[in-house]
């Protein structure tokens, strides 16, 4: 990997990062060894099926859950232990999946809710600077956030998030259950916010096409594990591959196979492609499963 496409490195110094975490629901383990970087005023990506961690993830980096063993670090201090409270107050802030507004109050309201941990002076500003990024939230700005579109209640939780000029931006699939143009939407907005307002983003989403398209850096989760990421460079490998376990998860095999079948005519010898493919093969012979695979990099060379 070289160091021009890696997250964190010298030239973009890790904002988080976390460090061969283990995060567990009683004796469930749900995340396994997971290390991630995101480098200061990147937009790294996490892509994933259901039940792949995703969501614990982002709640282990806010503190929600915290791991057992592991560490979780935030502009090079470590807040492993540290509250949801102190991450916030830091620069951590959230959208979460299915958005969680304030539905009984106002669009202004759910906008003030979000700017509590800022100087009030500065609230006009910042309301600007979301009507702006979202011209129709300044037309409902009366309106009850549960009386808004399933879009507009999207633009709505990101602004809300903006309001307390996070350094971090964490977003749980801001895309879940819209319509294609206002994902395109909400997506151009995201990348704005992270090229134009300087503001890092760490996008968790099953929309991998939408993703790749305006990400610095992926990883793909997998059952609790980080099992491939890649820079831009490899999008076409890292869609490839989560659309061949998006299949695979599905019991598709045979179109799955197809795509680890791709991953491997580009990159030969690949561990997890050749391992799910051979998952694959298996599914449909009636044959048991090969042993769990270790880390795919998809590197540019």
């Amino acid at each position: 990997m070289s160091a021009a496409s890696a997250p964190g490195t010298a030239a973009s110094a890790p904002l988080l990062e976390l460090e061969h975490v283990h995060t567990y629901y009683g004796q469930i383990h749900i995340l396994d060894d997971v290390s991630i970087k995101v480098g200061a005023g990147e937009l790294v990506c996490l892509l994933g099926g259901n039940a792949s961690g995703k969501s614990t993830t982002l709640k282990t980096c806010l503190g929600i859950v915290k791991p057992r063993e592991g560490r979780v670090l935030f502009a090079g201090e470590e807040v492993s232990r540290r509250s949801t409270s102190d991450r916030i107050g830091r620069g951590m802030a959230i959208v979460p999946e299915n958005r969680r507004l304030f539905a009984p109050m106002s669009v202004l309201e759910n906008l003030q809710m979000g700017a509590t941990t800022t100087d009030p002076r500065y609230f006009d500003e910042d309301c600007g600077i979301v009507f702006s990024l979202f011209p129709v939230l300044d037309q409902r700005r009366n309106q009850r956030g549960g009386t808004l579109s399933g879009g507009e209640q999207q633009m709505l939780a990101v602004a809300r998030a903006l309001m307390s000029r996070p350094r971090l931006l964490l977003l749980d699939e801001p895309s879940l259950g819209l319509a294609p143009m206002v994902v395109k939407q909400i997506f151009g907005v995201v990348r704005d916010i992270n090229e134009k307002r300087g503001v890092t983003v760490f996008l968790v989403e099953q929309n991998v096409h939408q993703t790749l398209a305006i990400a610095d850096y992926g990883y793909v989760l997998a059952k609790g594990r980080v099992i491939g990421e890649g820079a831009p460079a490899d999008s076409g490998l890292l869609e490839t591959f989560a659309s061949g376990l998006a299949r695979f998860k599905a019991g598709c095999w045979r179109e799955a196979a197809a795509c680890f079948e791709a991953v491997l005519a580009a990159r030969p010898g690949d561990g997890p492609a050749g391992f799910y493919l051979e998952r694959c093969r298996r599914h449909q012979g009636g044959l048991p499963p090969p042993p769990e695979p270790g880390l795919i990099r998809l590197e540019h060379k």
